[in-house]
């Protein structure tokens, strides 16, 4: 959670360098994935058991998208490499995390 929350806080000091237009657009969606992440990753910490593999797959797929989005602001050249690769690296971590956490899950889920 931390590692997210730290690249957030960079995202968000970086959010107002992007000129207005991507500000609005693409600023705004990375913006919205960031924090939907962080809400399922919460979310998925005090959900029941049966229902935590759903939501940590939510997660992951918020957090792929991300992902993408930040590599496609970067190729636009609205993100510098360094602050690219800055917000990269610990998103690569919460992705093993979130991968880690579903395969305990899906370990441990009921066979049907």
């Amino acid at each position: 959670m931390q590692k997210i929350t730290d690249a957030y806080l960079i995202w968000h000091r970086n959010l107002p360098n992007l000129s207005r237009l991507s500000r609005y657009t693409l600023g705004e969606k990375i913006d919205k994935l960031f924090t939907d992440t962080i809400e399922y990753i919460l979310l998925a910490g005090y959900t029941s058991k049966n229902q935590k593999l759903a939501v940590v797959d939510k997660a992951s797929t918020k957090l792929d998208s991300l992902k993408h989005f930040l590599f496609i602001a970067n190729e636009l050249k609205l993100l510098e490499d360094r602050k690219y690769l800055e917000l990269a690296t610990p998103l690569v971590e919460v992705g093993k995390q979130l991968g880690g956490w579903h395969k305990l899950l899906a370990q441990s889920a009921p066979k049907i």
